[in-house]
């Protein structure tokens, strides 16, 4: 492999966290990796060490079929098994007159063998007698601290490591020893923490593909996997689910800054979430065959059932305990009318849900606190700079003045907070505090002393030294439980519910009030049409008269007194038929039907007259317009409104031209009208469509209610309408429905 492909060179790590553990390009040296190809049976990638252990050099199998190494049937039948989307079972084979155990699992495209070789094992008696000995004790083990305690004497009594610990994680991914069994001269370590970062993210993760990880020699060199990049990916390969993949440098300096000399880590999974480890180590190099790793496969899986069935007859007991609580907290509620009564004033309060020394109820910006809390002023300033900004409805914490440092004037009564967020007002939340709890913590370690970069080495480095290091925690509460977090979601539910049913009996409110301002607006309408109308016909019908009979009589002022009366009657009757059309738009239900627009555009065309009204104009119509979906009678309106601006607007143009067209946009059909008439400004495109809105200055007659009745037409069909346009360039008015 090239000098300057090799793992970590390629990557620039900056911490733990982001060292690619799963392409290392090495594995251990206790076997030989071999990667061929799914479809071809081609070996793509091989360990050096293939000469060492199975006495064939890589380079004569390298690119060779699989067959070379196990022999024809045997290659076939593992190849014919892939073909069936089958994985291949672990096997025992012979190569070179030895015995190896071959290890078979999905890498891509490839398919991965761990060839081992096979040491002596035990009998299957002493194996059914490990096992029945293993089940009889920990199903006995009277509390989860007893099953600790005998799951690390039970897994060194069946390896015989010189130390055995189980390691149980925290929220924070810190690792607590809680239990110890170890040669009588070693230190003890039991009750000590590691940071998080000594197992990082990635290395938890790749517990759940291999739940069973050993370091046979902590001294051995790693072997190289040729070639490094994948011939098949152009990427490194994948290890994940390798048993022999390499080892990360930094941990095995790690582990040699300890003084371990082999180790073996198994992981506890409860309820599907990595519980904690066994962590076994011992002084010098030690291996275990695969038929033991198997058998400490059962343990783990034992025992991380012991953990679930313990873990949930603990949760639901407290499930049940707090639901009861919340049960009675609801039926308060109800009985007082009142959210903040229900919680805080009665035998039973909001900090009886679980254990919490005060909390908030927080309505409508209002607070009401119950037990120890901050002030209300400080409650205030939380929401507001803190938890009213966060995009999370529910947030956690036992350590709030790491992350909030204005915590340190309440730390006594709020070093840890559960809230939560009522529906999606940030003004309504509940929030419950604890206070500080001191507390003394010993770790393996100064955990502030985490990896450092190596000038030597080009890499990050671990610490060196794992002395007891002890340290006074302040500002830290317990910390907040799985059941406790479900417990306040429910009762915000359940609070939740209670405000939407108050928002619906306002709704309800309004609707009825809006009902009967409906009928009233109707009644209006009415009114406008009989008492403007019959007063109007009147000063129109004698306007009439005077026109016809007594014009003539009259001097030149008069003659045009009795003229504008006659026209300022037309506007006000055309004002009140489109008061009433917009009115009746509003009001009125549509049923929608498939109707034609092509038949609407064209008998509005003939209906305008264009010979006799607009002879200058030309008017271009798109064959065939699709067909539209609505109320005919609403759409012909729009069609008629848009339509005769466009013919008003251009008629004083050079050449006056209307086009009527379609197309498509965002699988959406949008009809357009234009025109090359005045235009207008485009700051002004969206108030042309607002009431009594008019931008055509005195020479063109208009009530400036026609644009709107258009756009809520279209509002009315779910669609959209908007112009676009520049003044004296005309204008072009888009919609669908």
């Amino acid at each position: 492999m090239p000098e300057e492909t090799q793992y970590p060179k390629q990557v620039d790590l900056s911490s733990c966290e982001k060292e690619p553990i799963h392409i290392i390009g090495t594995t251990q040296s206790h076997g030989v990796l071999v990667a061929c190809d799914k479809a071809t049976g081609t070996i793509i990638h091989i360990g050096e060490n293939s000469k060492e252990v199975l006495g064939i050099d890589y380079q004569d199998l390298l690119d060779k079929d699989l067959s070379k190494l196990l022999g024809i049937e045997l290659a076939k039948d593992i190849l014919s098994k892939i073909v069936e989307d089958a994985l291949p079972e672990v096997m025992e084979v012979t190569i070179k007159a030895k015995q190896f155990i071959l290890i078979p699992h999905f890498s891509g495209k490839g398919l991965i063998l761990d060839i081992e070789p096979i040491e002596q094992r035990g009998s299957d008696h002493n194996f059914q007698k490990e096992i029945t000995n293993l089940l009889n004790t920990v199903s006995s083990s009277a509390t989860k601290k007893d099953l600790c305690e005998d799951t690390a004497r039970i897994t060194r009594s069946i390896f015989g490591y010189d130390r055995v610990m189980v390691y149980q994680f925290d929220e924070e991914w810190n690792g607590n020893v809680v239990a110890e069994k170890k040669n009588e001269d070693m230190e003890s370590w039991l009750g000590l923490r590691y940071p998080a970062s000594d197992i990082p993210k990635q290395a938890r993760e790749l517990f759940f593909k291999n739940k069973v990880r050993i370091i046979s020699n902590v001294d051995y060199k790693p072997v190289k996997i040729v070639p490094y990049i994948s011939p098949m990916s152009d990427d490194p390969l994948d290890l994940s689910n390798s048993k022999l993949r390499g080892i990360s440098p930094i941990h095995i300096e790690y582990l040699q800054n300890m003084g371990v000399g082999a180790s073996l880590t198994a992981a506890l999974i409860s309820n599907g979430k990595l519980w904690g480890l066994i962590a076994c180590h011992h002084n010098e190099a030690k291996f275990l065959n695969y038929y033991q790793r198997q058998t400490c496969e059962l343990l783990i899986q034992i025992v991380s059932n012991e953990l679930s069935s313990r873990n949930s007859i603990s949760f639901l007991k407290n499930v049940e305990t707090s639901d009861e609580v919340r049960q009675k907290l609801v039926d308060q509620i109800q009985h007082f009318k009142s959210i903040k009564k229900g919680l805080s004033i009665s035998e039973l309060m909001i900090t009886n849900l679980f254990e919490s020394g005060g909390a908030a109820i927080v309505l409508d910006g209002k607070i009401k606190l119950v037990g120890a809390t901050p002030e209300k002023k400080q409650v205030r300033k939380l929401i507001q700079d803190f938890l009213g900004k966060r995009s999370e409805n529910l947030f956690v914490a036992k350590h709030l003045l790491k992350i909030y440092p204005e915590a340190k004037d309440f730390t006594d009564t709020a070093s840890g907070i559960l809230s939560i967020k009522l529906g999606q007002s940030d003004k309504d939340f509940l929030i419950w505090f604890r206070p500080e709890v001191i507390q003394s913590v010993s770790w393996g370690g100064d955990p502030n002393n985490k990896a450092t970069f190596d000038e030597d080495k080009k890499r990050l480095t671990p610490r060196k030294s794992f002395s007891k290091w002890t340290e006074e925690l302040k500002g830290v509460s317990e910390v907040w439980k799985e059941y406790e977090i479900g417990a306040a979601k429910k009762l915000s539910e359940n609070i939740s519910y209670v405000l939407l049913e108050k928002q619906k009996r306002k709704i309800d409110k309004l609707n009825a009030q809006i009902t009967s301002a409906h009928r009233e607006l109707e009644l209006f309408s009415q009114g406008l049409s009989h008492d403007l109308k019959a007063p109007l016909r009147g000063v129109d019908g004698y306007a009439h008269i005077l026109k016809e009979d007594h014009f003539a009589d009259l001097n030149k002022e008069g003659r045009m007194a009795v003229d504008t009366i006659l026209s300022s009657a037309e506007e006000m009757q055309d004002l009140i038929d489109n008061i009433l059309s917009f009115a009746e738009v509003t009001n009125q239900n549509i049923n929608k039907n498939a109707i034609s627009a092509d038949t609407i555009v064209a008998d509005l065309i003939r209906s305008f007259n264009l010979k006799s009204n607009f002879p200058e104009t030309k008017m271009i119509v798109e064959k065939d317009l699709p067909k539209m979906m609505g109320e005919k009678r609403m759409l012909t309106q729009v069609w008629s409104n848009l339509i005769s601006n466009a013919l008003k607007y251009s008629a004083y143009a050079n050449g006056p031209l209307v086009e009527i067209g379609s197309k498509i946009e965002d699988r959406k059909t949008i009809y357009y009208i234009k025109d090359n008439g005045i235009g207008f400004e485009p700051e002004y495109k969206n108030d042309i469509f607002e009431l009594f809105t008019r931008r055509s200055g005195d020479k063109f007659q208009g009530t400036g209610i026609g644009l709107a009745i258009v756009k809520r037409i279209i509002e009315k069909h779910g669609g959209m309408i908007w112009a676009e346009s520049a003044l004296g360039e005309g204008s072009t008015f888009y919609f669908y429905v």
